[in-house]
């Protein structure tokens, strides 16, 4: 079996303050898979890009602002994602730096500053519950982490710092 993951980044904006991060509200096309949901930003990578460049076009697309500063934050391969079983190697960034001001909606959902201590509250992929605390952590150290799925449930959850 051929390996051929979607390749990806998911990006978490932080406000100046330090406190709160932009998070989208996935209810604006009933056939997205994330229906309901809330997630950072980010998406697929083309052709033609590097994973920075990806993140920084889809943090423009999605929320009209200019990052100036971000960090890798780690990897995670995600095998058997969500309804369609689909495999994704996304690339998880922590942006602290950016120039504009974030726009109210984007073409998923309304854009919103959430208090960082409250994501655990919103509804989201429970897989997310499981990393995210590593997004946030300050270890300067990037994680890799393996989380399969079976449809909406992961499965496992492993990963490696150096």
């Amino acid at each position: 079996m051929n390996y051929r993951p979607i390749l990806s980044t998911l990006g978490f904006v932080l406000s100046p303050d330090r406190r709160s991060v932009l998070m989208t509200h996935r209810v604006s096309r009933s056939g997205d898979e994330q229906f309901g949901k809330y997630n950072g930003l980010g998406g697929r990578m083309e052709p033609a890009e590097d994973v920075a460049a990806c993140m920084v076009r889809e943090i423009r697309e999605e929320a009209g602002i200019d990052v100036t500063q971000m960090h890798l934050r780690g990897t995670i391969n995600w095998t058997g994602f969500g309804p369609s079983g689909q495999d994704w190697l996304g690339f998880i960034f922590l942006i602290d730096g950016f120039t504009g001001t974030p726009r109210e909606r984007s073409e998923e959902g309304p854009l919103s500053w959430v208090e960082i201590t409250r994501l655990p509250e919103l509804p989201m992929w429970d897989g997310d519950r499981l990393f995210l605390p590593l997004v946030f952590d300050g270890d300067p150290r990037p994680f890799h982490g393996y989380m399969p799925y079976a449809g909406e449930q992961p499965k496992g959850w492993t990963f490696q710092r150096f």
